[in-house]
C-alpha cells in the first residue's frame, strides 16, 4: 500500500520579513502609539488634572477682571474637580472603553471626596499654626495668668490642670472600662450583658454637657451648690471615657482566637488565669491604642469642665481643693473675656489651642508606637 505524503502546512498571508504583516504604527519610520494596548499612560490623569486646573484658573481670572472682585479659590477648586471628572471620563471612554471609564470616574470621585474631607483639617491646622506661633514661647509654659491683665502671662496652670484631670479620668475609666469589656466577652450572658451593652451604647452618644451636669450635681450633694473642683471635672471626663474604653477593649478582646483559650483550658489553666496570661497580652496593643484614643477624645472637652471644674487664673495642683483650669476652658475664657489689650488675649488663646493640638497628636503617636511594640509577632 503506497504511503501518501502530507504536504507541510503553509502559513497564509505575506511572507515573514516583508513588513506587510506587522502591526500598524510599528514599522520603520512610524511613531509608536502608546495607547495601542487600550490603556491610558500613568501621566495622563495628572495631565488632565493640570489642564483642568489651568482652565478653571483662567475662567475665574476672567470673572475677577470682569467683576472687579477677589479671586474665588473655593469656586476654582470645585470647578477643577468637575472638569477633571468629565475630562478623565471622556478620555478613558475614547481610549479604554466604557468599563474602564466608569472605573476612572469613580476613582476620581473617591479621591475628590477624600480631598474635600481633608481640606478643613488641613486649613484648621494651618490657621492654628500660623496664629498660635505668636505666643508659643517659653513664657507660655512657665507662667500662669495670676495678676496679668494685658500682655505676658502663660498657660502653665491650664496645662497642669489638663494633665491632672485627664490623668485622674484615665485612672477611673481604664479599670472600669477594661473589666466591663472582659465581663461582656468572657462571662456575659443573658439579660445583664444585654443591659450593659445597651447602656454603654447610650453613654456613647450622650452630650458632653450632660456629663458635666452629672458631675456637678454629684458633688453638690456632698459639698453644696456652687462647688467647683478639679476632681469633679475628672469625673465628668471619666463618664465620657468609659464607653469608649469599653467598646474599643471589647472589640480587641473578641479578636483573640478561641483556639488560644481552648489550648490554655486543655492544659488545666483556670479561666481567670487564661484571661490574665493569654487573652490580655494578646490584645494589649489594641487595648492601649483604644485607651489613648479615648484620652485624646476627652482632653479637648470644654463644656463639662466649665461646669464641673470652673476656671481660675491661679496654679492649683490639688484636684480636691478649689477650681482648676484646663486648656480648653483657658482658650474659651481668653476669647470671650478679652481685656484692655484684646490682641494679647487672642494670641494666648491661639497658642493654647496649638498646645492642645500638639498634645493630642503626641497621644496618637504614642498609641501607634505602643501598638507596634506590643503587637503579636507573626514570624517565628
Amino acid at each position: 500500500m503506497a504511503q501518501t505524503e502530507t504536504a507541510p502546512l503553509q502559513r497564509s498571508g505575506p511572507a515573514s520579513g516583508s513588513g506587510q504583516g506587522s502591526k500598524p504604527g510599528t514599522g520603520s519610520g512610524a511613531m509608536p502609539n502608546v495607547y495601542a494596548s487600550g490603556r491610558l499612560g500613568k501621566s495622563v490623569p495628572w495631565i488632565v488634572l493640570g489642564a483642568s486646573l489651568l482652565v478653571s484658573i483662567a475662567i475665574f481670572a476672567l470673572v475677577q477682571v470682569a467683576s472687579g472682585g477677589g479671586f474665588n479659590v473655593a469656586g476654582a477648586v470645585v470647578l477643577t474637580g468637575v472638569l477633571n471628572g468629565v475630562a478623565i471620563y471622556l478620555t478613558a471612554l475614547l481610549v479604554e472603553g466604557g468599563r474602564q471609564a466608569k472605573d476612572r470616574l469613580v476613582t476620581t470621585l473617591v479621591s475628590s471626596a477624600f480631598i474635600i474631607a481633608l481640606a478643613p483639617l488641613v486649613s484648621l491646622f494651618i490657621t492654628v499654626l500660623s496664629r498660635g506661633t505668636a505666643r508659643f514661647d517659653v513664657q507660655l509654659f512657665t507662667e500662669s495668668m495670676r495678676n496679668v491683665v494685658g500682655e505676658g502671662g502663660g498657660a502653665l496652670h491650664a496645662i497642669v490642670g489638663t494633665l491632672i484631670m485627664t490623668g485622674i479620668a484615665a485612672l477611673i475609666s481604664v479599670p472600669i472600662g477594661l473589666l466591663t469589656s472582659i465581663y461582656l466577652v468572657e462571662y456575659g450572658r443573658g439579660a445583664l450583658a444585654r443591659a450593659i451593652t445597651f447602656f454603654v451604647d447610650v453613654m456613647t452618644g450622650i452630650p458632653s454637657i450632660v456629663a458635666g451636669l452629672f458631675a456637678y450635681a454629684l458633688f453638690a450633694i456632698f459639698f453644696g451648690p456652687g462647688i467647683r473642683l478639679g476632681i469633679a471635672g475628672a469625673v465628668a471626663l471619666s463618664v465620657l471615657m468609659i464607653p469608649v474604653v469599653v467598646r474599643s477593649s471589647e472589640e480587641m478582646l473578641r479578636l483573640v482566637p478561641n483556639e488560644l483559650r481552648e489550648a490554655a483550658f486543655a492544659l488545666g489553666v483556670p479561666k481567670w488565669l487564661t484571661i490574665l496570661k493569654v487573652v490580655l497580652p494578646t490584645s494589649i496593643a489594641g487595648i492601649t491604642t483604644g485607651v489613648m484614643l479615648a484620652i485624646a477624645r476627652v482632653i479637648g472637652e470644654t463644656a463639662p469642665l466649665l461646669v464641673a471644674a470652673g476656671f481660675t487664673a491661679n496654679m492649683n495642683y490639688n484636684p480636691f481643693d478649689g477650681r482648676m483650669q484646663s486648656l480648653p476652658v483657658f482658650v474659651y475664657s481668653s476669647y470671650v473675656s478679652q481685656g484692655t489689650d484684646a490682641q494679647a488675649y487672642l494670641d494666648r488663646a491661639w497658642a493654647a489651642a496649638l498646645t492642645l493640638i500638639l498634645i493630642v497628636m503626641a497621644l496618637n503617636l504614642i498609641a501607634r508606637l505602643v501598638a507596634r511594640a506590643f503587637s503579636p509577632k507573626l514570624g517565628r
